[in-house]
């Protein structure tokens, strides 16, 4: 993939990616979220502080739903999808 064709893609495949793109991918996703439905910073920073204390984490993906933790902790309405929500 090109730099400027970086947005999350439909049809790409995880593995299609290299580690590095990937976290820039991750990272061009949640800097463009709009800043209405954004977690303000410090609450995004204790999200994820939640999220690496939690046996569930795996390789940045947490294990409840399998989505990538710093990209669900981002959006203000979205929470912990453990029985026991962490945030």
């Amino acid at each position: 993939m090109k730099n400027e064709d970086w947005r999350f893609c439909k049809k790409c495949l995880i593995r299609d990616f290299d580690e590095g793109e990937l976290f820039q991918t991750m990272q061009d996703y949640i800097a463009r979220i709009d800043e209405e439905i954004k977690t303000p910073p410090e609450e995004y920073e204790r999200r994820l502080t939640l999220c690496t204390e939690c046996e569930k984490l795996l390789g940045g993906m947490c294990g409840a739903c399998g989505c990538y933790v710093e990209m669900r902790a981002a959006v203000r309405s979205h929470y912990c999808p453990d029985v026991r929500k962490k945030w």
